[in-house]
């Protein structure tokens, strides 16, 4: 295969990579861009990869024996083939992820004002405390929402579930923002592909919309204390109508579509 060849081909794997089908079937959309952009970036690693260590191979054998090796001649049209495809890769690399960086479901720049609660939004203030969590609803008159105030027999994904909850509807635009009575804390839900540190003194919201029903694991992931390792709650991604049943409950019947009240402060 002569030079000109590897960099064609090194050329045609970006392009294969640019076209690749997005992975399919995630828990929320922030989770698809996040594990989307790794696929199509692995799409490119693993050939360039396999294409170095073969030509590293290549040239170690066919070398080996060389008593008296002379120096590399200098060689232009291999230097502007490599320096191309170089420049090619790292501007798919740049734009990939751009494109995944500036998604306001991985990167929410907004504020609360953008929070529509009449639309559907559902507003949760995730707390934080040595060492563990208040959740509260900004859309809805929920505080402090734990497992042994769900009703299991409305909710069967709550049953054996201990400590701070969230519930959440499939398919509607869901804002977490974090913060801290004390220490520095982080709030995860990998699955979700959700992460934000809570900074005592300062809110920090994300956004996504959950695609799928399930029980989604979280926990603190910034060492805060010997109790660290305490700072778990749970997501549960119900159906709109459950959701909308649950809200009714925990609110006595409230609307659960009033406008977002304002929100409540580290405190509350």
């Amino acid at each position: 295969m002569t030079r000109t060849r590897l960099g064609s081909l090194l050329v045609g794997l970006v392009g294969l990579a640019l076209l690749a089908t997005p992975v399919a079937a995630q828990p929320s959309t922030t989770a698809g861009l996040i594990n989307g952009l790794n696929s199509r970036l692995l799409y490119v690693a693993v050939p360039i990869t396999i294409l170095v260590e073969v030509i590293l191979i290549y040239t170690v054998l066919k070398f080996r024996g060389s008593d008296e090796p002379a120096p590399t001649r200098e060689n232009r049209r291999l230097e502007i083939t490599w320096t191309v495809a170089t420049a090619i890769v790292l501007l798919f690399v740049g734009a990939a992820s751009y494109g995944v960086m500036a998604d306001p479901d991985v990167t929410f720049t907004g504020g609360v004002d953008e929070i529509d609660a009449s639309e559907g939004d559902v507003h949760v203030q995730t707390v934080a405390y040595q060492w563990n969590w208040r959740m509260n609803y900004e859309t809805s008159n929920i505080t402090e929402l734990t497992a042994s105030d769900i009703d299991t027999n409305a909710i069967p994904q709550a049953e054996g579930l201990e400590g701070p909850v969230i519930v959440v509807p499939v398919g509607q635009d869901l804002y977490f923002t974090t913060a801290s009575d004390d220490v520095l804390h982080g709030f995860a839900v990998p699955k979700l592909g959700l992460k934000q540190d809570a900074i005592p003194g300062q809110e920090n919201t994300i956004k996504t919309v959950a695609n799928e029903p399930g029980v989604y694991q979280g926990y603190c992931t910034e060492y805060c204390g010997v109790a660290h390792s305490n700072m778990y709650f749970s997501v549960i991604v119900v159906e709109q109508d459950t959701y909308d049943a649950f809200v009714d409950r925990q609110t006595g019947g409230s609307d659960a579509s009033a406008s977002m009240t304002a929100p409540s402060g580290l405190g509350a």
